[in-house]
């Protein structure tokens, strides 16, 4: 009798056993369903990670962080700062529709930068929002948590780069694809459909073609009983409709200063060394060490470490896709596993070099069932209140992936400090160089032609002419033309001497930039200090 009032408690008293155990229960399936239903809700969990991706990019990535190589280019094009850069054959306009609103009005690169990182943030809540009647919130949360946390996706965030608006947009393109499949008469679907392949063309047409051939694939694959005809024809009219409008400025242009597509695409071919068979699987496992081009990437592999996460990602997807394999959400983890394999593999295999930044949008969607293995994976060992808990494994569990979680994030931060530690050395660097410029005379207008030119240009407010290479523009004659009329400067390094044009211009040394040490230029008599 005294062990059944331990037991029962004093409140109980005089109330049958079944009727308070029954009581009992339906408190704990009520405070069950509660802590369901707020776990369900995906706005405060995609906000939470929107909002975090935002402030650590404010905080760690934005803050004297200047233009790089590519940025200067894609900026020049709308900027007032300097006459616009040469823009050449592979490159999309994409990106410089998106800053026109902040580079056109201002000439201020933090601001630039903090209008990115905002937008970069509401993006990614964007595409992962697509999702929610697709995937548990638990698992966007995580997925887009494990994206944002990379430092390729926090450097790239605030940065004038096409690469990762192509992963929201394929991010989003194939979450409404499902949507639309599910739910033929979800209009909204197939209008974010059509957005989102436009928006991965307009930024990197060939980047869309290999989202398109994977989608279309399944709309033509999936069995009758899911998709109707009508719906399958409404489908692949929809892929190419915005295929056709995301690319048609960048075919327009192709025959307007190419010649025609083809000949667009064979120049585009031959300025990234050949497209063809490359097994540069290895050349992005030595890039993520802080390398943001590696190209020709035959450097030592010095920090293993960094690529740890990478190696680990075809085991992780493959456990997710194994875990989905008997639920209801195996569709949506079986095709983002595949479009984001098939948005890999040209640059795994078919381009010579190594970059980053070229896989984020594969890795945007491999995420998605990396992090749905890894929920079902805590579900499953009670570190979640879903499901039955295990209280023995659960403390070594909860060590094992809190450890985890804490390397990997040291990890991307340590290569992120790195990253963005040598980009503000630059930035200083070319800031000195062009204040030295400008101390002798090279005053806008004016032309800069020779080594780095393009962001000395920028910042002195010259155009930036190339007499040879990919981005030739100019003859040598003209260069010489022009010295007579406004100040020209050709930058040279190292033991080069300075072009036949240029051998009687006045020399002039400059500071080093890093690693281009001998840094000096030739002024033309145009230029008076």
């Amino acid at each position: 009798m005294q062990q059944s009032r331990l037991i029962s408690g004093s409140g109980d008293r005089g109330v049958p056993r079944e009727a308070r155990e029954g009581a009992r229960g339906r408190r704990a399936r009520r405070r069950a369903l509660r802590t369901t239903r707020r776990i369900a809700l995906p706005l405060p969990w995609l906000a939470a990670v929107a909002a975090a991706f935002t402030l650590t990019q404010l905080a760690l990535v934005v803050p004297g962080l200047g233009l790089g190589w590519d940025e200067t280019v894609y900026v020049s094009q709308v900027s007032h700062q300097a006459p616009a850069a040469f823009f050449s054959a592979p490159r999309a306009r994409g990106i410089t529709f998106l800053v026109a609103p902040v580079a056109a009005l201002t000439t201020s690169i933090g601001a630039l930068r903090v209008y990115l990182a905002l937008l970069s943030g509401a993006g990614l809540f964007a595409a992962l929002w697509v999702w929610r009647r697709l995937l548990p919130a638990p698992v966007l949360a995580v997925a887009g948590a494990l994206f944002a946390s990379l430092w390729v996706t926090l450097f790239y965030g605030p940065q004038v780069m096409p690469n990762l608006w192509v992963a929201y947009g394929v991010l989003a393109a194939t979450g409404c694809f499902l949507r639309a499949v599910r739910d033929p008469g979800d209009r909204w679907a197939l209008a974010g459909l059509g957005a989102g392949v436009a928006l991965a063309a307009l930024m990197r047409p060939t980047d869309a073609v290999w989202l398109v051939l994977p989608l279309a694939g399944a709309a033509l694959i999936v069995r009758r009983h899911r998709i109707r005809p009508r719906l399958r024809l409404l489908l692949l009219a929809v892929l190419a409709a915005g295929l056709a409008l995301g690319c048609a400025e960048w075919v327009i242009e192709a025959y307007v200063r190419y010649g025609g597509l083809f000949a667009r695409l064979e120049r585009a071919s031959e300025i990234q060394g050949r497209l063809g068979w490359y097994f540069a699987v290895d050349d992005h496992v030595r890039a993520l060490g802080g390398r943001t081009l590696c190209r020709p990437c035959d450097v030592q592999w010095k920090h293993p470490v960094t690529a740890l996460w990478f190696l680990a990602l075809p085991l992780l997807v493959a456990g997710g896709v194994w875990a989905a394999a008997r639920t209801r959400h195996r569709a949506a983890v079986v095709l983002a596993t595949v479009v984001g394999s098939a948005l890999a593999a040209p640059y795994l295999f078919t381009v010579g070099y190594a970059a980053p930044r070229f896989l984020l949008p594969a890795y945007a969607l491999l995420a998605l069932p990396v992090a749905y293995g890894l929920v079902r994976f805590c579900v499953a060992c009670g570190l979640v209140r879903l499901s039955r808990i295990r209280r023995g494994w659960r403390p070594a569990v909860l060590t094992l992936v809190a450890g985890a979680v804490a390397v990997h994030l040291a990890i991307q931060y340590r290569v992120l400090e790195g990253v963005a530690g040598r980009v503000r050395a630059d930035t200083a660097d070319y800031a000195r160089v062009a204040a030295d410029l400008r101390a002798q005379g090279v005053r806008p207008p004016c032309v800069v032609t020779g080594t780095e030119a393009i962001r000395v240009a920028f910042r002195t407010g010259c155009a930036s002419r190339q007499p040879s290479g990919h981005d030739a523009s100019v003859t040598p004659d003209e260069l010489a033309a022009m010295g007579l009329r406004e100040p020209v400067a050709v930058l040279v390094s190292g033991d080069r001497d300075a072009p036949g044009y240029a051998r009687g211009w006045r020399p002039h040394s400059l500071p080093d930039l890093g690693r281009v040490t001998g840094y000096r230029a030739y002024l033309s008599p145009a230029a008076f200090p």
